[in-house]
This record gives C-alpha cells, sequence and structure tokens, in this order.
C-alpha cells in the first residue's frame, strides 16, 4: 500500500467524513437552500459612485457579521476593505472596494491542506471555521489580499455568520441571505450603499440584472491575467 505524507492524509481523511462534521456546515458535495450548480452569483461594483461616500457598505458588511475594530484598524479584520488606486499616467485616483473575489478557480482553494477553504457549487468561496488550523496559507496565496486571521477573543457574535480565533475569514457574500432568498437576495453592502453602485445577482442568468447592466455597459475584473475569473466584477476601472 502506498503511504500518504501528512498533508495528503489530512486531505483524504477531511474530505470523507466533511459531510457530517456538523449540522448546517456545507461543503463542496452539499447543497444548502439556494445553492445549484446553475447559478454563479456575483457582484458588480461601479467605482465611480465609491469616492465620496461615508463608507457606508464597509459599515454595513462589518455589522452584519459582528466584525470589530478592537481599536486597531491596520491589523483588524476586514471583510470588506477601499484602497486608493492612482493611475501612473493621468494621476488620476479612485477609491476601489476590494473583498473576497469569489473565484471560480480560487488560489485559497488549491492550497488549503485540510479542505477549510472550499468553494460551493454555486461559485462562492467560504472557509469551514471547524476545520480551518490557522496555517494562513490561503491568505499567502490570495492575490487580493482579501483574507484575514482572527487573533482576537470574541464575543457577541450573529450567529448568521459564526467567527472562530484563531481561524482565517473573508467576505461571503452574504451567503446566509442568499440561501434564504436566493436571486432576491441583497448583500449587506449592496444594500446599504446610498449611490446603488452594487448590484448583486446571477451571473448564469441572462435576464438577471446583473447580467443586463453587464451586457450594456461591460466591466472588468481585477487582475483579470491571472485567469481566476473573478465574480466580483467592476466599472469604471481607470486602472
Amino acid at each position: 500500500m502506498n503511504k500518504l505524507n501528512r498533508r495528503e492524509f489530512i486531505k483524504k481523511t477531511t474530505n470523507t467524513a466533511a459531510i457530517s462534521i456538523l449540522p448546517g456546515v456545507f461543503l463542496q458535495t452539499v447543497n444548502a437552500k439556494g445553492a445549484d450548480v446553475k447559478n454563479r452569483w456575483g457582484m458588480l461594483i461601479d467605482t465611480r459612485g465609491c469616492g465620496d461616500c461615508k463608507n457606508e457598505c464597509i459599515t454595513a458588511c462589518h455589522s452584519e457579521h459582528a466584525v470589530k475594530s478592537f481599536d486597531r484598524p491596520q491589523t483588524d479584520s476586514q471583510w470588506i476593505r477601499k484602497v486608493t488606486v492612482k493611475n501612473r499616467k493621468t494621476s488620476h485616483t479612485m477609491a476601489l472596494p476590494i473583498m473576497c473575489q469569489h473565484c471560480e478557480k480560487p488560489a485559497c482553494v488549491d492550497v488549503c491542506p485540510t479542505g477549510a477553504s472550499f468553494k460551493r457549487v454555486d461559485g462562492i468561496v467560504l472557509v469551514d471555521r471547524h476545520i480551518c488550523i490557522g496555517c494562513r496559507y490561503c491568505m499567502m496565496a490570495c492575490p487580493y489580499k482579501a483574507r484575514n486571521f482572527v487573533h482576537e477573543n470574541l464575543s457577541e457574535q450573529n450567529t448568521i455568520s459564526p467567527r472562530g480565533k484563531g481561524t482565517v475569514e473573508a467576505c461571503t457574500m452574504c451567503v446566509h441571505r442568499i440561501d434564504k432568498d436566493g436571486a432576491k437576495a441583497k448583500t449587506a453592502c449592496q444594500q446599504a450603499c446610498p449611490k446603488n453602485s452594487i448590484i448583486f445577482g446571477d451571473l448564469n442568468d441572462k435576464n438577471s440584472g446583473i447580467s443586463k447592466k453587464l451586457k450594456a455597459m461591460g466591466a472588468r475584473q481585477i487582475r483579470a491575467d491571472l485567469n481566476l475569473n473573478p465574480a466580483v466584477l467592476y466599472q469604471g476601472l481607470d486602472l
């Protein structure tokens, strides 16, 4: 019998037992309500409305998922953050919201030794905190720096979005809302945006609002050259 190295053993045994870890923990082989292979959930962000707002999307996201600052904003978890991007040729600056891009080919999933990082059949990339060992390989692999490590003891968590010290976390695209309402769902950031600059929807449905907007106006992916095919797309980029 061939001997398995430690990484192969962990990955094989974890994937085999994944279904029965805990009720409500959905891994690759389990479909939640709203998780259908025909869907590809995504978001379209019009960056032209992001420059002069009060970061309502960030506030709403962190409130929804009980992400607190601990008075150290430089090192705290940020499921969504804004970065300032400058075009070197034109000197034009813009605000760019960054979160997990929910890639079709997620690098974070490829490097995870336990299967804690996984992609659902509907394209949403998540972390199962129950089997995350905190190795942070996924954080190093993510080209968008969209994942965070929880250093602090946590309290007053929201049951819809459980978190855990010593684990990695990132934007879930408000998966609890999607599993409840499907295509009718709105993410917390979308709902809070005062300029309606964020659209959530099914990229595979040509009649969805997001697909119609993409057909009419187009959009760009960040680091499309990596061929990861992110599900978060942007309009108004001047890069």
